[in-house]
């Protein structure tokens, strides 16, 4: 019987340093894939070794912005992988530069190199948002799609895990002022997906699981208000704050001055555009079983995955005494 082996495909992942991208460069070395990790800055990703073996891994300078450095990241690879993403703009860092012309650039190389693309969006893509991320999102898929029509899309909603910038930044948050605050009450949806089956699903895409041409969107278990998700931050870290209910417009008034602030107090008017519209998978996703459990994915719960991670955000860690 012959065992098929990865070891002889290359994979180039765009983006691979970041949050979502360590998890899927560690999925995909699992899988025995040789595994080429295109970033801006090839210095600052040598923590991606240990993941794989001995020269499995490797990075290379790449700005999705130059179309040459873009062609010579995916030179001799058989799949792309396009995992760059910004919430927020700042400098030369633009949604449509970013988004949407470097996800273009990465189709158009797949198509002169023969390899087969997967490309990582978000649920809140729509050509018709108030908000400029989520237009950017949704041109990018088209151009994608136009260059390359067999390329796979994925869709996740917010992801968690132990690096997240979701219940991290919350909890951090928390950590410093005696309220949260409920941007429009509160009560936009969300489906938080764990990074690990998020990872899993893409791999799976690279192992050619999936359908082309065809656009996946990755949720949770678990739809969650945006209020819910803030109770679930403060009984994790046993924390009691007060939740402020803040209208869209108060909000994004105050959002033109928070921009500039450091983190976690950055917020922008994009981002207070985008807490307008539910973050959640559609009925026709799960229906057409475009979805992790489609895939066969089982998806992890916020309630399994996250205390493991935020009980550092207690007032005494995690050697806080608790009754029997």
């Amino acid at each position: 019987m012959t065992v098929k082996s990865n070891h002889d495909t290359l994979v180039t992942v765009f983006g691979g340093s970041g949050f979502l991208g360590r998890h899927v460069v560690r999925a995909l070395a699992k899988r025995d894939y040789r595994i080429r990790v295109a970033v801006r800055r090839p210095e600052l990703a040598n923590f991606l070794q240990p993941l794989g073996r001995v020269g499995q891994i490797h990075a290379v300078q790449t700005n999705l912005r130059h179309g040459p450095s873009v062609e010579a990241a995916a030179r001799d690879a058989h799949v792309l992988i396009n995992l760059v993403g910004i919430l927020a703009e700042g400098g030369r860092q633009r949604f449509n530069t970013v988004h949407t012309y470097g996800a273009e650039q990465i189709a158009l190389a797949a198509n002169a190199h023969g390899a087969r693309m997967v490309h990582v969006s978000a649920i809140g893509a729509d050509a018709n948002s108030t908000a400029r991320y989520a237009r950017s999102k949704a041109a990018a898929e088209q151009l994608v799609l136009a260059a390359q029509p067999q390329a796979t899309v994925m869709r996740p909603s917010i992801l968690f895990g132990p690096e997240d910038n979701f219940f991290n930044l919350f909890a951090g948050l928390a950590r410093m002022s005696p309220v949260l605050p409920l941007i429009g009450g509160g009560h936009t949806r969300f489906q938080p997906v764990f990074v690990g089956d998020a990872a899993t699903a893409i791999a799976d895409a690279v192992d050619g699981k999936t359908r082309p041409g065809v656009v996946y969107e990755l949720g949770g278990p678990e739809v969650h208000t945006f209020k819910e998700l803030m109770q679930f931050v403060l009984a994790t870290t046993e924390r009691k704050r007060m939740l402020v209910p803040v209208p869209f417009f108060f909000a994004k008034l105050k959002a033109l001055g928070l921009q500039f602030m450091p983190s976690p107090l950055t917020l922008t008017p994009d981002q207070v555009e985008l807490l307008r519209t539910d973050n959640v998978v559609s009925d026709a996703a799960v229906a057409d079983k475009r979805t992790l459990q489609g895939l066969g994915i089982e998806p992890e719960t916020i309630e399994a995955i996250v205390p493991s991670y935020l009980w550092r955000f207690r007032k005494t860690g995690q050697f806080k005494s608790r009754a029997a």
